[in-house]
């Protein structure tokens, strides 16, 4: 396939996403290697789907399925799909474990070696990252379209997060199933999802939609952050996009979202609608709105603790 240009001004990442239910880690030092790896490559890239015409910027959605990681790319206001890609993991096993091996030879020699030992191990290890770029290019071909530089910088974000990676998808996993559903899959549904995960950690799958596509929203970021949840790596899905039809509970939170779910035809064990007002509606100062998003978040953070126990017996029990 003949290349074009890339245009700095289309042709490149603004969002970096990650799948909460495929991409998990408590581990604040995780988080935080996520985080850098996901700003590097945000700061310089030069990226664009190959056979589709829409144009960019774009947003890039990361999730791992078995030994797949899957590289979603999406519209960085609406997050309409655009194009997915499986990218196997398998040709990149050896170069991960190496990847791992030099960063740990790298920081024992910054705290401990002289100079030239320091060079000799960054050379090792901008090879590798060369090694593993030219390898991503060339499986992404015909793909995705991108440079050696934003090839070392997305190796670098497959290897911060695929250790961490559950291989478990919900076909396999004998966890209870949890669908929250919204307007917009943007304030209420991924905040309960969130939430969830916090309050039950290893105890459920919790996933989020929307009737609608919906924009990221920043208020959400900021109140979610103040609790130690990081709410940055949400993308926005629609019901549209859900794989599955049948889920152990279904909790509606806005009354479009009812409708929607029983015309679907979605099915669950169990079933509740929790009717939340919206905050992205309150009109206001930042201050009176920030104070709408963290009422919304303590009413869910009570309604989760005090009643999803009882829901989740329900399943278990069979009730």
């Amino acid at each position: 396939m003949d290349k074009r240009p890339f245009d700095p001004k289309t042709d490149r990442i603004v969002t970096v996403t990650l799948d909460p239910n495929t991409i998990t880690s408590v581990d604040p030092d995780e988080v935080h290697e996520w985080r850098i790896a996901s700003y590097d490559l945000i700061d310089t890239n030069r990226f664009y789907p190959a056979r589709v015409t829409a144009k960019g910027p774009y947003a890039l959605h990361l999730s791992i399925v078995h030994n797949h990681i899957v590289l979603d790319v999406r519209h960085p206001e609406t997050f309409k799909p655009i194009a997915a890609h499986y990218l196997s993991l398998t040709p990149f096993r050896g170069l991960i474990r190496d990847y791992f091996r030099i960063r740990e030879s790298y920081y024992e020699a910054i705290r401990s070696a002289s100079t030239h030992q320091i060079e000799a191990v960054d050379m090792g290890r901008r090879g590798l990252h060369n090694q593993a770029a030219e390898l991503l290019i060339q499986r992404l071909d015909n793909k995705l379209v991108i440079d050696l530089e934003t090839a070392r910088r997305l190796f670098t974000l497959i290897c911060a997060v695929q250790p961490y990676a559950t291989r478990v998808t919900e076909e396999e996993s004998q966890l209870p199933t949890i669908l929250f559903v919204c307007s917009m899959n943007s304030v209420r549904s991924p905040i309960a999802a969130a939430m969830a995960r916090r309050h039950f950690p290893g105890r459920l799958i919790a996933r989020s939609a929307g009737v609608r596509s919906g924009k990221v929203d920043h208020f959400v970021h900021q109140v979610m952050e103040e609790i130690g949840v990081d709410m940055s790596v949400h993308t926005p899905h629609t019901m549209d996009e859900l794989m599955a039809s049948n889920f152990d509970i279904i909790i509606t939170l806005a009354d479009d979202a009812r409708r929607a779910v029983a015309e679907r035809g979605l099915h669950a064990d169990v079933m509740e609608h929790w009717d939340l007002e919206d905050p992205s509606e309150v009109e206001g100062t930042r201050e009176t709105a920030l104070a709408a998003y963290r009422s919304l978040r303590d009413q869910l953070d009570r309604r989760l603790a005090q009643g999803l126990p009882a829901l989740l017996e329900a399943v278990e029990n069979g009730v």
